[in-house]
This record gives structure tokens, C-alpha cells and sequence, in this order.
């Protein structure tokens, strides 16, 4: 035993991104005393600028997007009690297929031994129990997601620390929710063609297939309240369209796919932190 505390480290790839899927057990761990850390890889950029102006659109100043959504994102720190904010601070390569994704500095066109060698570094430092980020599909396929994949999971291996690694995901039952949930508030929104609908069928998992299930509803909250602290990107955040009530609801919930284990935590678990406590 020591006297270093439990530490959960989160990697994420842009601003509002730590809330979204992990906003429930960042805040639910820091509330059990367990130390918890955020490493954000890019500036976030390429969100949207004041008054919802878009990216490559007259007036949309990257600079100023990237230094207003650091400061939404300390304050969704705050919110979520976040001991630590790690920023890694590469510029945003947008979705895929813009023209930010082949930008010299991009994340995306960061190689990923120097982004895995700069977390790994973090990672040495806070020895953290638990990491979190996402699958190699980037959960749905943005280059940035997937860019912080892989440094993590290259960083792992540089470092060989730690316990237990998990991968966000989502039950398809809720992601069928989600879509109903969407449509009530979008009654206009066309039916999607076929081809998108079968890539968003494609997304999370089997709900029989995830064997780590963190009950966070408590925290809920919280979490609305992080994501509305990314005030700038409301346009973009469905979820606060819901109000807190139906986003507890349906966002109550955080599951995980576990890739990594070193304490033989018996599956279905219901605590990222079983078998260190």
C-alpha cells in the first residue's frame, strides 16, 4: 500500500468531448476521493465561432475558437470536480474529409509515436490507475478520436503502468433511443438514407456484449451542466435540447469495453475501479 490516490485518467480528443462520455464517471470518482485526470489533444478549433459561424466560413478565427473553448472547458472542469487538466493542445483536424485534416500541426497529421511519447510522459507522472478513452474506431470515426486512440494505446505500451485500460462505447438499445430522441426534437429531419443508417447501426455494441456497466445517474446533473458549459458548441450538443430530467434519463448510464486488466476483477462489473479497492 502508499499514500498515492486512486487516479483515473481520461483521454480525449477536443473540448466538451470529457462530458459527453465520461462526464458521469469523472464526476462520480472525484466525488469518492479518487483523483481524477483529463488529458484534451487538441485546441478545438474547428468548433463553431461566435454566433455559430463555421468553420472556413468569413469570420471563423481558429485562434479565437481554440482560446474560447479552452475556458469552456475549465469550467466543465470545475463542474465535474476534475483534479487535473492536461492539455496537449494540437490543432483540431475537423471531420473527416476537411481540408483541416492535412493541415501541417493537425492531430491527425501528428505522428503518433510524438503524441504517444508526450502522454506517456503524463502517464508516468500521474501513474493512474484506470485510462479511458476510445475504440480504434474513434467511437464514430472522427480522425481525432481515432488519433487519441492510438496514442494512448501506444503510450501504454511505452509505459506498461497501468491496471485496468477501457474503451467508451454504447449500448445499441440506447443509441436507438438516442435516434428517437433526436427525431422528436428534429420532427423535420429527413429519414437518413440508407447507407448512414446502417454506420450509425454499426456504432456501440451489442447491449449483451458489455460487460462494464457504471451507473452514474447520480451525477447526471453534473454532467448536463459540464456540457453546457461548451455554450459555444450548443448548436452542436443535442443532448442539451432534452433538459436535465430526460438527459438523466437516458445518460445516466456510462459503458465500457475493458481491453486491459491486471487485477482478475470478475466480468460483469459495475465499477471501473473493481479489484484496486
Amino acid at each position: 500500500m502508499t499514500d498515492r490516490p486512486l487516479t483515473l485518467m481520461a483521454v480525449h480528443a477536443h473540448p466538451d468531448d470529457e462530458a459527453t462520455g465520461t462526464g458521469g464517471v469523472l464526476a462520480r470518482y472525484a466525488a469518492e476521493g479518487i483523483r481524477t485526470v483529463l488529458v484534451t489533444c487538441t485546441d478545438g478549433g474547428c468548433g463553431d465561432g461566435p454566433g455559430g459561424v463555421k468553420p472556413g466560413d468569413p469570420g471563423h478565427d481558429p485562434a479565437a475558437v481554440a482560446s474560447m473553448r479552452r475556458q469552456e472547458l475549465e469550467a466543465s472542469c470545475d463542474v465535474l470536480k476534475i483534479s487535473d487538466l492536461e492539455m496537449l493542445d494540437y490543432a483540431d483536424s475537423g471531420m473527416t474529409g476537411w481540408p483541416s485534416n492535412d493541415a501541417p500541426g493537425s492531430f491527425w497529421q501528428t505522428p503518433v509515436e510524438e503524441g504517444a511519447a508526450r502522454l506517456a510522459e503524463l502517464m508516468r507522472h500521474y501513474r493512474p490507475d484506470v485510462v479511458v478513452t476510445y475504440d480504434e474506431n474513434g467511437f464514430y470515426g472522427h480522425p481525432d478520436h481515432i488519433q487519441a486512440h492510438r496514442i494512448t494505446m501506444a503510450a501504454l505500451e511505452m509505459t506498461e503502468l497501468t491496471p485496468k485500460v477501457y474503451w467508451t462505447t454504447m449500448p445499441h438499445s440506447m443509441m436507438r433511443r438516442f435516434g428517437e430522441i433526436v427525431r422528436e426534437f428534429h420532427e423535420d429531419m429527413p429519414e437518413p438514407d440508407p447507407a448512414e443508417a446502417a454506420a450509425m447501426a454499426e456504432i456501440g455494441l451489442p447491449d449483451d456484449e458489455i460487460a462494464t456497466w457504471v451507473d452514474t445517474t447520480a451525477f447526471s446533473g453534473q454532467k448536463f451542466d459540464a456540457l453546457a458549459a461548451h455554450a459555444s458548441q450548443g448548436e452542436n450538443i443535442v443532448f442539451l435540447k432534452m433538459g436535465k430530467e430526460r438527459f438523466g434519463e437516458l445518460m445516466g448510464m456510462e459503458t465500457f469495453v475493458r481491453v486491459q486488466d491486471a487485477t482478475g476483477a470478475s466480468l460483469p462489473e459495475n465499477d471501473l475501479f473493481a479489484g484496486l479497492r
